[in-house]
């Protein structure tokens, strides 16, 4: 019985595995998911030494020409602008010196046209960052690129 109650229950969750395969959303969840992997190791290359702005170019193609970056702990809301000038001075300037070299995604939650994300990048001085100090990130979508960027850390 208890065998027979098992199977039928993983034949529901695969059931609901097919749906999702066919439901639209699904595809859409699967693009953005993409979009955000697209967004993180994009931000890695650039984050190396000798990175150029080809690279920030190739960034800024993720987004929607009214994309907003809002980060209040750095001073609030960016414009699309706003934040390729910030990514120019900070080559410019040598910031980007690959110091960060990777980005640990801890948990993904997934809501209509957003995505909010934990993680954390990897530095030389923090090899092995913890889950619990998972940064919050919410990208929101529209029209298949990022149309604006929430950080909460």
């Amino acid at each position: 019985m208890k065998t027979a109650i098992a199977t039928v229950y993983l034949l529901y969750l695969g059931v609901l595995g097919v749906q999702n395969e066919r439901n639209p959303n699904f595809d859409e969840k699967s693009k953005q998911k993409e979009l955000l992997n697209q967004y993180y190791q994009l931000n890695l290359k650039i984050f190396r030494k000798g990175s150029d702005m080809k690279d920030v170019e190739a960034l800024f193609q993720l987004f929607t020409e009214d994309f907003t970056y809002t980060h209040q702990g750095y001073g609030g809301v960016y414009t699309r602008e706003d934040l390729y000038n910030g990514y120019r001075r900070n080559l410019e300037s040598g910031e980007y010196d690959g110091s960060i070299y990777d980005i640990r995604v801890f948990s993904l939650i997934s809501g209509k046209d957003a995505l909010a994300v934990s993680k954390r990048f990897v530095t030389k001085t923090n090899p092995d960052p913890p889950k619990e100090t998972g940064e919050m990130t919410v990208f929101e979508f529209r029209n298949g690129k990022i149309y604006r960027i929430t950080e909460y850390w």
